[in-house]
């Protein structure tokens, strides 16, 4: 098998595939602080939120973007700080907002 328009042997089909991403913002992780179970903006205003996520960098807590307000990536749009995690009981994940990949 040759590649179109060279010379040689075609590359096999796995390794065609795209790169899985990776983040490169897990030098930014920080331990934080145990969060509260409150979006603390949306309880200024008595809005409702959904989820809730936690900054890894520095611990800010803010609502998901299923919630009206946002404010998780709201948070991240302002400071830049790329990964947050779930807080909701049971779940284990975090995320990166920049590489969009979960870490």
């Amino acid at each position: 098998m040759t590649r179109p328009g060279g010379s040689g042997p075609g590359l096999p089909e796995a390794w065609a595939q795209p790169a899985l991403k990776s983040c490169s913002h897990l030098d930014e992780i920080v331990e934080v602080a145990p969060p509260g179970d409150v979006c603390p903006a949306c309880a200024i205003n008595a809005d409702e939120w959904v989820h809730l996520r936690q900054c890894l960098v520095c611990g800010r807590v803010g609502c998901c973007n299923a919630s009206r307000n946002q404010h998780a990536h709201g948070h991240f749009e302002l400071t830049g700080h790329a990964v947050m995690r779930s807080i909701e009981p049971g779940e284990r994940w975090r995320w990166c907002w920049v590489d969009e990949v979960e870490v």
